[in-house]
C-alpha cells in the first residue's frame, strides 16, 4: 500500500514558502523525534534554496533517549544543518532556537538587520505548540490531527526576530513506503489517505522488532519479549485486541478497534520512549526508494516513447524521498 497525502492546502503552502523565502535567513525545520528522517521534507531544501537550516526534534521526551544522538549527529555532520532535541512544552530550551539561528546566521541581528525565520514542519508535529512556547502566548492553534494549521502567520519573537509560521506540508508523492507508514503512525497523514489496520501491523512489526517489552508492559499478553517478537502481526493485534476488550458478538475480534488502539497508543506515548528509525535504517530505505523509483521513471519514460511522445519528463520522483 502507497500513502500518499497532499490536499489543495499544502498546495497553497508550497507555493507560499517558494515565495516567501526570498526574505528568510534560517529555515527551521520541526521533526517528529520518534521519525526524524521520515518527517523531514525533502522538498522543503528545493523550495528554500538550501537557506541554513535548523532541524528540531521535537517531543524528544517520548523518543527513544538511545537513538536521539544518533540523529542529532547525524544532522549535524551535514552542511549549514544545527540539530537540536526539545520538547515543545518544555519553556527553557525552547530559548535556545533563537540563539541556534543567530548561529547559522550570524550577520543577521538588531534592528537594521532583523533576524527573519520560517518555520516548517510535516502536519501533527508540534510546531504550533513550540511556537506558543516560543512567544509565550497563544498565537497558533494546536490539536491532535494533522492539517490544523491553514494559513501563514507571521510572528514576533523579539524586537529583531520575525518568525514567519506556515501550514504543516507533507510532498507530492513519498517514494520511501516504511515513511509512508511512520508518518500515517504518528498522525501527520490525513485519516482518509490510509488503511489503519495496515498501519497498525506495520507499526507493530517495527515495535516487535526493537521494542518488545514495551508492548508486553503495555498490553499484559502473558509472554516474554522474545515469544512476543516471533509472533505474527496479524495473530499479534487480534491477542492485543482481546486483551483490551474490542471483540464483537461471538467473540470475534475487532481488528480495526484493535487497530486504534494501538494507533493511539504509540501518538500518546503511553507504549513509552520509541523512535522507529535510526539513521543507518532510514539511509538504506531511502535507497532503496529512490531506485525503484527509478525503474518507475525509466518505465514511464519508455512507454512514452513507444507512443512517440519522446522520452518523457519526471513528474513528481524529484519531490519525494
Amino acid at each position: 500500500m502507497a500513502i500518499q497525502w497532499f490536499p489543495g492546502h499544502m498546495h497553497l503552502t508550497k507555493k507560499a514558502i517558494a515565495e516567501r523565502i526570498k526574505d528568510i535567513d534560517v529555515v527551521i525545520e520541526v521533526l517528529d523525534a520518534r521519525l526524524p528522517g521520515s518527517s523531514s521534507n525533502p522538498l522543503l531544501a528545493e523550495l528554500t534554496g538550501h537557506r541554513p537550516t535548523l532541524k528540531v526534534l521535537n517531543k524528544q521526551d517520548v523518543a527513544d533517549p538511545a537513538r536521539t544522538p544518533l540523529w542529532v549527529d547525524w544532522y549535524n555532520a551535514q552542511s549549514d544543518t544545527r540539530a537540536v532535541p526539545l520538547d515543545a512544552s518544555d519553556p527553557a530550551p525552547a530559548r535556545k532556537l533563537i540563539d541556534a539561528c543567530h548561529l547559522l546566521a550570524p550577520q543577521r541581528g538588531g534592528m537594521a538587520k532583523p533576524m527573519r525565520v520560517l518555520i516548517c514542519g510535516v502536519p501533527n508535529v508540534g510546531k504550533s505548540t513550540l511556537i506558543n512556547t516560543l512567544s509565550n502566548k497563544r498565537q497558533a492553534k494546536t490539536g491532535d490531527e494533522a492539517g490544523i494549521t491553514k494559513i501563514e502567520q507571521r510572528i514576533t519573537l523579539a524586537d529583531d526576530f520575525y518568525l514567519w509560521d506556515t501550514p504543516g506540508m507533507l510532498w507530492p508523492r513519498i517514494v520511501v513506503p516504511e515513511s509512508g507508514y511512520h508518518l500515517a503512525a504518528s498522525g501527520a497523514v490525513g485519516k482518509n489517505a490510509y488503511d489503519e489496520e495496515l498501519v497498525a501491523l506495520e507499526l507493530l512489526r517495527r515495535l516487535q522488532a526493537h521494542y518488545a517489552p514495551l508492548l508486553e508492559a503495555r498490553y499484559k499478553l502473558a509472554l516474554p519479549p522474545d515469544a512476543i517478537a516471533a509472533m505474527p502481526d496479524d495473530a499479534l493485534l487480534e491477542a492485543i485486541g482481546r486483551k483490551r476488550g474490542a471483540v464483537m458478538a461471538g467473540g470475534r475480534v475487532n481488528v480495526q478497534k484493535a487497530a486504534e488502539i494501538v494507533l493511539t497508543d504509540f501518538r500518546s506515548a503511553i507504549l513509552g520512549r520509541i523512535t522507529l528509525e535510526t539513521p543507518a535504517e532510514f539511509t538504506a530505505w531511502l535507497a532503496a526508494g529512490q531506485a525503484e523509483d527509478a525503474k518507475r521513471q525509466a518505465r514511464k519514460d519508455a512507454r512514452a516513447k513507444a507512443r512517440g511522445k519522446g522520452s518523457g519528463v519526471r513528474d513528481g520522483a524529484a519531490e519525494g524521498h
